[in-house]
Parts: C-alpha cells; structure tokens; sequence
C-alpha cells in the first residue's frame, strides 16, 4: 500500500493529535517526513514524540523553507496547525508548492486571506480539508439528523447560546489569541465552530450579520474598575510567593508538564509568553458577543458567547413549521475553587462537586412537535474524544470519508461560510451596522442578499 506522504506545520499542542494519528492508528495510510515549525524546542519536541511512537524521525523545517520542504519530501499534504492569522499563506503556499492542505479551523482570519484561498484552489485545483470534530460529535450529528429528516418542518428560527467557564474561556485571553490581529477574536477562532454547526445543521448560507459585544470581564480596564488590586504580568512566577496572592485566573505552566515543555521551555527561542495574566493590558477581542444573522433560507440566528461563565456547555433551539428540537449540553457543572487549591492548577479542584449537582454534566436532546409530548431522543457516544466523534473525523483524514447520510467531512467552502459570520460579525461591531455577507469581498459569498 502506497502510505501519503504528510508534513506537519506548526508544533504546538494542538500538532499532536495529528503526529499521533499518522504514527499509530493511521501508519498503514499515512507517513510523517516532515516537521515545519519556527522554534526549534517545539520542533524537536514533535520529532521526539514521533521518534517514541515508533517511527523513523521526521525531517524539520523553518517555514520560511516551507516549499523547499514539500520538493525535498515529496509531501502529499500539509496539516496546518499554526497560529490562525498565518493560515492563509501557508495554505496558499503549499497549493502552489504542489501539496493538498488539512488545516484546523478556522480557514483565516479575514475577508482578504479567504478570497486568496479560493484563489489558489482555483489556480492549482488542489484540495483544502477542514477539521470541523464538533460536526462528529453524536449529539450534534443527532440534531442534524432530526432537522434532516423533516420532523420540525421547514425551519424558521435558532435560538444558540454558548457560554465558555473560566477555566476554559479565561485561557484565550492568556495567549496568542488575546490580540484581535492573530486570531479574529472569539467570533471567528472559537464561534466559527458554531457557526458551521448552524450552516451545517440547516442546510443554508449566512447573508447578513449585525453584531454587539465588548471586553466586559477580563482586561485591565475591568480589573481596575472592580477594583481587583495590582496582579503580576504572568501566571508562572517566583514560588515563594504568598500562595494566597494566587487565584483561580492563574495559570503556571510548572504545573502542566507538556505546557511546560512546549512554551514556557521553549521562551528563550521565540518569547511567546503562554500564560499572561487574563486581566493585563493588551487585549483586543471581546469576551461577551451576541448577534443576529439572517440565513438564505429565511431563518434567524440569535446567537450569545460568554467567555466568563461560571459553567461550560451549550444550548440550542431550532424551531420549525412543525414544532421544536432543542439540545442542552453541560459540558462542566462549575469550576469550584477549594481552599489551597486552584482550579485551573488542580483537576480535583476543578471538577470536585460539579457531577451530581443542580447543574449535572451531561447531554439532551430533546423534539417536540405541534400538538405531541416530547420526546427524548438517544444520543449515542462512542470511545474516545467528543464522544467518538475524533476517531470518525481522523479516519475520514486519514483513510478517506465513505458514504455519510449526514454530509460531515467539510471543504475550504464550508470554512469560508463559517468564517463569513464573524468576519462580518466584527466589521458590524466596528461599524455598528448589518454587514451584508455579499459586501466582503469573496466570490463565494457575492451571491446578492434577498431583500424582503
């Protein structure tokens, strides 16, 4: 069997999900020859990772080197897992280099890098695939298949809410994310999952986004209006500091041993800092979001993101000519702080009475049509990650997608509509005006807004 040739490029946490996959499960398919990656450490860590899964160590590259390396290494594909606001070019390079892409959402970050996307799949006609796992989770291929089926009729309205705990929705704001610049912002790193769940859930495109939000919580304006005290640049610091001036906020990569080995070790090469403080200075994104969209089939999106929550989860209510579906997810109860312990340091902490609570983690999903009771409908999970829903999305990767009744594996144009709502969300919250789809530029969204 002929194994396709893959190059990795970006090495950060996220890169290892991929290195795992081509050197375990998916060796017989796939085989890693490169590393692309700008910091040495992190690079030689994703060599040493494949070396101890069993494989013969990758080749490593400078992405400056990034066509050299697909000539040299033949590459079949390129799996880009960097920073976001670098997605654009390297996708471009390496179709014109003569590789096809897999890259983790989302697509780019602005109107301009999506247009020179398409572009350069036109120009090359080579493939870009993206990496939607929510669209594999059960609960949300459980949704699609009531929607798809027909029981709610045609749809009219979604109601979508999305709420990130401070565990979780407080880490966006220690890192590269923080600055609008390198990754959109929230409305299109983390909600063009959402936004590609809804295109995908109901089977239509966006056409006209309005949008209100700001930096409420975190920040430094905010920290000093609540009137939280002097805090210091960086969660990582002297540990013979007082462990009371230590909150749940703080974050010391001593603590996590791969964060460890992938930032703070590798510092001295680059100087990303990973754990600044979420209320310093320097924050461009926004932490609280809600928007409208019109869709072209006619629905309504109403759609919220809190970045502060004290409980992580979603829920979402489609309504149609025939009644009603609703999923309700608690991914994590509460993030309880002990006394001496702090819950983005410690599990226990953070997890210790969140199951079984008023708040018990969990799944449902939930249809009721005009004039029935409702009806609970089976969600079924499977191994591993969301459910099992990674292990479907890595074989469709990594051996190739069979027949799906439900459409999951996306291209570079489900990655551009998913984009399209938060790129126009953000000219909207710059504005203050509905930002029409059409207007930013991109031929596969030039399709004129109907009016009504």
């Amino acid at each position: 069997m002929t194994r396709t040739r893959y190059a990795v490029v970006g090495a950060g946490s996220r890169s290892q999900m991929y290195v795992d996959a081509i050197a375990g499960t998916y060796a017989e398919h796939a085989e890693l020859v490169a590393i692309c990656e700008p910091n040495p450490h992190r690079a030689a860590l994703s060599v040493r990772r494949a070396v101890n899964a069993g494989i013969e160590a990758p080749s490593t590259w400078h992405p400056d080197q990034l066509e050299e390396m697909i000539r040299a290494e033949r590459v079949d594909r390129v799996v880009i897992t960097a920073r976001d606001d670098l997605h654009a070019s390297l996708i471009v390079r390496s179709l014109e280099a003569g590789a096809d892409v897999v890259v983790e959402k989302p697509l780019t970050i602005d109107a301009e890098g999506a247009a020179a996307i398409e572009d350069a799949v036109e120009r090359t006609g080579r493939d870009v695939l993206l990496t939607f796992n929510y669209r594999y989770s059960p609960r949300n291929s459980g949704l699609r298949q009531v929607i798809q089926d027909g029981l709610i009729g045609e749809i009219t309205s979604i109601d979508f809410q999305w709420m990130l705990d401070t565990k979780h929705g407080a880490d966006y704001f220690r890192r590269w994310h923080r600055e609008k610049k390198n990754s959109g912002g929230l409305l299109v790193h983390k909600s063009s999952h959402h936004f590609d769940l809804v295109n995908w859930w109901i089977r239509s495109t966006p056409r006209r986004v309005f949008a209100s939000g700001g930096l409420r919580f975190y920040g430094a304006d905010n920290a000093a209006a609540r009137g939280l005290g002097e805090r210091p640049e960086r969660g990582t610091r002297d540990r013979t500091d007082d462990m009371h001036n230590h909150d749940g906020f703080d974050l010391d990569l001593r603590d996590h041993p791969n964060l460890k080995a992938l930032y703070l070790d590798a510092e001295a090469h680059d100087g990303y800092v990973r754990d600044r403080d979420v209320f310093g200075e320097g924050i461009t994104i926004e932490d609280n979001l809600a928007l409208v969209v019109d869709y072209a089939n006619g629905a309504t999106l109403s759609y919220s993101l809190n970045a502060h929550a004290p409980w992580e989860g979603y829920r979402v209510a489609v309504n149609g000519t025939l009644g009603r579906v609703e999923l309700d997810v608690i991914e994590r109860g509460a993030v309880l702080e002990a006394e001496g312990l702090h819950p983005v340091l410690d599990p226990s902490a953070v997890d210790a009475g969140s199951s079984g609570s008023l708040r018990p983690e969990g799944e449902r999903l939930l249809l009721q049509r005009h004039w029935e009771a409702p009806v609970e409908i089976e969600i079924v999970n499977g191994e591993g990650g969301h459910g099992g829903g990674d292990a479907i999305l890595l074989s469709d990767i990594f051996i190739g997608p069979g027949e799906d009744p439900l459409a999951r594996p996306a291209n570079w144009r489900d990655g551009v509509q998913s984009i399209a709502v938060g790129i126009a969300g953000n000219r909207s919250l710059e504005t203050g005006l509905p930002v029409n789809v059409a207007d930013l530029g991109i031929r596969l969204l030039s399709t004129p807004t109907p009016t009504t």
